[in-house]
């Protein structure tokens, strides 16, 4: 009788998990097939891609001919302006030379996204599981449909996808037991100074380095990490103003839609960002003014974003013991030290806020957003995997598939919060869950 009961005992909570297990494992699948198919389906349709790569090209092509590729007469076959800083012009040479990238380019950016999950660091342990690598895989493929835009209009966000993925594979080091800090701290600093360039392709996602400052390592190192970040951030554009004058005041003037008749990179061109939301609601009440949206947009990014993160965080630094002495400030750094893991499942989850509270969100940039989430997605329970699976990926997937139209509307912003509220709320649930699942053998 002893063995029986001891068997039923063993069993007994094994059972619900294995049939969680097949659920979860047929909802991962149901998915995956979503996504593939959205992705096979755009890649059928006999329509004209690559419109973002075309204009990268040629400006690198009018810039090589001696022509200010800043003006979009001087770019063939496109009408859309040229927005990177003069420095990216020779970066961008030798990718564009021989046509190769413009001629097959739909699949080296399959592969170059698949990259991208295959780098991305796990938090949870220190060994990858394969089920963890195709799931982040998987979300970059298919969350919020970002990569859908970049593979259909060939945008080099694929690139900084991959040079994010690289930067977050140095800066998420789990701890070793054994290895000495400094290696350490030598690569997170390149990490830091290539999320910093990465960030300078795209202005407006410049607050994202602040998140370092969540990571486990001691103040001063942090701080360290958010001024090489800066710096990295910086550069590109100090090169363009000493090396490029004249290409620069071009690139002022393209950005700042002071050269008539073409294109004009805007806060508030049509993108599904918080800010566009913010004109829209203030367009609908029949106020017209730009502070009342800016604070409008700043209340909105302030209340469903960055003030329950806030809270969420020092309300788990005040959970220390009483006895600890010294500021909220102290405990917090202190509880980051102590808890590795968690630490670094909060910088991403910074990284996700602070990138998704960006004024210009377009419909591409989403893809870069659905690389934190990739990171933070494989260590959520059953429950809340299904419901971030069915926001984020199965059902902008859906949409795209019944060819409804995306752009101008604000459904990717709204999933992506949605999803980011998931992640949020599961880690105010169980804060401590990371650094009990590293310790499990």
């Amino acid at each position: 009788m002893s063995d029986v009961t001891d068997a039923a005992r063993w069993l007994g909570p094994s059972a619900p998990a294995a049939r969680r297990g097949i659920w979860l494992s047929c909802l991962i699948a149901l998915t995956a097939l979503f996504v593939f198919g959205n992705l096979a389906d755009y890649a059928l349709l006999d329509l004209r891609y690559g419109w973002d790569l075309l204009v990268n090209c040629a400006a690198v092509d009018a810039h090589q001919a001696g022509l200010d590729p800043y003006f979009v007469k001087n770019l063939k076959g496109t009408n859309f302006s040229y927005p990177y800083l003069p420095v990216t012009l020779d970066v961008f040479r030798p990718l564009c030379a021989g046509g190769l990238l413009v001629d097959h380019y739909m699949g080296l950016y399959f592969v170059l996204a698949v990259l991208c999950g295959l780098l991305l660091p796990g938090l949870g342990r220190t060994r990858p599981r394969a089920r963890d690598v195709a799931l982040r895989v998987l979300c970059v493929l298919g969350a919020f449909v970002g990569f859908e835009w970049v593979h259909v209009s060939g945008n080099f966000a694929i690139l900084s996808g991959v040079l994010t993925a690289i930067a977050l594979m140095l800066l998420l080091r789990a701890p070793t037991a054994g290895v000495p800090e400094e290696p350490g701290l030598a690569l997170r600093l390149a990490g830091a100074a290539l999320l910093g360039l990465v960030m300078s392709f795209k202005l407006v996602f410049f607050l994202v380095p602040a998140a370092l400052y969540l990571l486990p390592l001691p103040r001063g190192r942090k701080l360290l990490l958010i001024a090489v970040a800066a710096f990295s951030f910086v550069l590109p554009i100090v090169i363009s103003r000493l090396f490029y004058p004249d290409l620069f005041a071009s690139w002022l003037l393209a950005i700042g839609g002071r050269i008539p008749g073409q294109h004009a990179v805007d806060l508030v061109e049509i993108n599904p960002s918080l800010l566009l939301l913010a004109q829209n609601l203030m367009h609908h009440a029949g106020i017209e003014s730009r502070p009342a949206v800016l604070a409008t947009y700043a209340l909105a990014a302030f209340a469903l974003v960055l003030v329950p993160f806030a809270l969420s965080v020092l309300r788990v630094a005040a959970s220390r013991p009483a006895r600890e002495a010294g500021s909220r400030w102290s405990q917090l750094d202190r509880w980051l030290m102590d808890h590795p893991r968690a630490a670094m499942r909060i910088a991403v989850l910074a990284m996700f806020a602070l990138y998704l509270c960006s004024p210009r969100l377009k419909e591409y940039a989403f893809f870069e957003l659905a690389l934190y989430a990739a990171i933070l997605v494989v260590d959520l329970p059953a429950r809340p995997l299904a419901a971030f699976l069915g926001i984020g990926l199965i059902a902008p997937a859906l949409i795209s598939l019944t060819r409804t139209t995306l752009e101008g509307t604000f459904v990717l912003l709204v999933a992506a919060l949605i999803c980011f509220w998931i992640l949020l709320l599961d880690f105010r649930a169980e804060p401590k869950r990371l650094e009990m699942e590293g310790a499990s053998p």
